[in-house]
């Protein structure tokens, strides 16, 4: 494992949520990367409901006189003994200068997965002034978060079309669908988008709040149907990572 980025096309799927939410139920030890572009740490404020304060994350990276790599170790948080955070900017105005972090901030990630750790990068709204575009193009797998509408739909038509062109897109792109069935199934999504379907999440606003705005977990939690397709999702995130290195290796070897 390495890399894996999330995105949305529109709307709020609940890229936050879902990274949140994956970190905390990933194998291994994980970096949770705030990478959208719109400001505001939806952690700090979210997650952890203001408690902690800001002292340092991506700007403080592209403002550091030191390298991409030992500028990260700087400003990485514990969050719980497995899962650490990068904060995001914190007003949408600070992403200009975020600009020529994307492309040192990508191998440093990377060089990560040598000392047993993971990233999951939270991508936010795909087409944003700041997007970290080289984070998606270069991560292991980067996904494309959506709902089932027909509107949600819609928004991540335009953007597969792009994703899937060879050269200009990304590595290894899947689907992450949240409600699935609600009302149209993975298989039906996956053929308008010409993506693969990688992972699905229930739609469940009280448990996703737990992870969405730091809410008391509902009863049974760690139990419930919510984290068990959040572990189930990580284990198919992982599946397809390692799909996706197979056949890059089959192809350099052909």
């Amino acid at each position: 494992m390495a890399v894996i980025c999330l995105a949305s096309a529109s709307g709020s799927p609940g890229v936050t949520t879902t990274a949140v939410g994956l970190a905390f139920c990933w194998p291994r030890p994980v970096l949770l990367v705030e990478a959208d572009p719109t400001g505001g740490s939806g952690v700090l404020a979210g997650f952890l409901k203001g408690t902690a304060t800001y002292d340092g994350g991506l700007v403080e990276i592209a403002l550091s006189p030191l390298s991409a790599a030992d500028a990260l170790r700087e400003v990485v948080r514990p969050l719980s003994p497995h899962v650490s955070l990068v904060a995001g900017t914190r007003t949408h105005g600070q992403a200009a200068a975020l600009r020529d972090v994307w492309e040192s901030l990508a191998p440093a990630l990377v060089d990560l997965e040598a000392s047993g750790q993971d990233v999951i990068v939270d991508a936010g709204r795909l087409g944003l002034a700041g997007s970290p575009t080289p984070l998606l193009e270069s991560a292991d797998s980067t996904l494309l978060l959506t709902r089932t509408s027909l509107p949600s739909i819609s928004a991540a038509r335009s953007w597969a079309e792009t994703i899937r062109q060879p050269g200009t897109g990304w590595r290894h792109p899947g689907l992450l669908l949240i409600g699935e069935g609600q009302p149209y199934r993975d298989t039906e999504v996956s053929k308008v988008l010409g993506m693969p379907m990688v992972a699905d999440l229930p739609d469940d606003p009280v448990s996703a709040a737990v992870y969405y705005r730091g809410a008391p977990p509902p009863r049974r939690f760690e139990t419930g149907s919510y984290v068990r397709n959040l572990r189930a999702a990580a284990q198919a995130i992982q599946a397809h990572v390692a799909r996706g290195r197979f056949a890059l290796v089959d192809e350099v070897a052909r």
